[in-house]
């Protein structure tokens, strides 16, 4: 059954607003929800994109956060190492892990990265730098101050993190997508995400022991927070769960 944030995480600043692109819908703090109409043709975050200036044309002298769902962003975990002493040498070999994943469109990029914890691996995520550009292009001259652009991963996380209980199973569900990632003991240890089967809910145990299968878990991990597309009443016998709403938790204030 589905949770609520929305008064633990109520918006405090008026003039500040979140906006959440994804393929076929944007996302506004004002619960606004604006459908999109895909181009096949076109890159996947190019409706979103294009209907940004109709939006901000209303947010005038206001600061805007935006989200980005995670059909637009590949992720990488990269293992700590203590030859790597540079920002360009974590860069490098963030850039050399998506290449070798991804192929060489990967070099067309723009990558990011953080320390998830002293001594453990690097978050790397990766999105199209054109999608980075016309972003940036899109708020010039608008009035609209662009604070923070995340990908949905972390901004969820960022709000669930102390239900977690330092260990959990985050589960994504976007619209022909599932991600599985994997925080055990403070350190993120896994980051999957493939096309999602409409049957998941029914089958989530089995994915889940699957993927704890590929890791070699020592213990299983039964800490599981799903962000979900509409209502959740799945419930599973080995499973501590809760389950959120996707919109929600793209709109949901630090």
């Amino acid at each position: 059954m589905l949770r609520s944030l929305l008064k633990r995480f109520a918006k405090k600043d008026p003039s500040s607003v979140r906006i959440a692109l994804c393929e076929d819908r944007i996302f506004l703090s004002s619960q606004e929800v604006i459908p999109l109409q895909k181009n096949e043709d076109a890159p996947a975050w190019r409706a979103a994109i294009d209907a940004l200036p109709l939006i901000l044309r209303n947010l005038k002298d206001q600061t805007a956060n935006i989200v980005l769902a995670d059909q637009f962003v590949r992720y990488a975990l990269l293992p700590w190492s203590d030859a790597l002493k540079t920002h360009a040498q974590w860069m490098a070999l963030a850039r050399h892990r998506f290449c070798a994943i991804h192929g060489p469109v990967a070099n067309e990029w723009e990558i990011k990265f953080a320390e998830t914890a002293p001594a453990g691996p690097r978050l790397a995520c990766a999105v199209d730098a054109g999608l980075v550009d016309e972003l940036a292009a899109r708020f010039s001259g608008t009035g609209v101050s662009l604070v923070s652009v995340l990908p949905f991963l972390i901004a969820a996380f960022n709000q669930v993190r102390e239900l977690t209980g330092g260990s959990c199973w985050l589960v994504v569900e976007e619209p022909g997508r599932l991600t599985l990632a994997l925080f055990l003991r403070g350190v993120w240890v896994a980051i999957r995400s493939g096309r999602g089967d409409p049957a998941w809910r029914e089958s989530l145990p089995e994915l889940i022991a699957r993927e704890s299968a590929l890791l070699g878990l020592e213990e299983p991990c039964t800490r599981v927070i799903v962000c979900a597309q509409g209502p959740f009443e799945a419930e599973y016998e080995n499973f501590r769960l809760d389950a959120f709403d996707y919109q929600e938790l793209a709109l949901a204030a630090n």
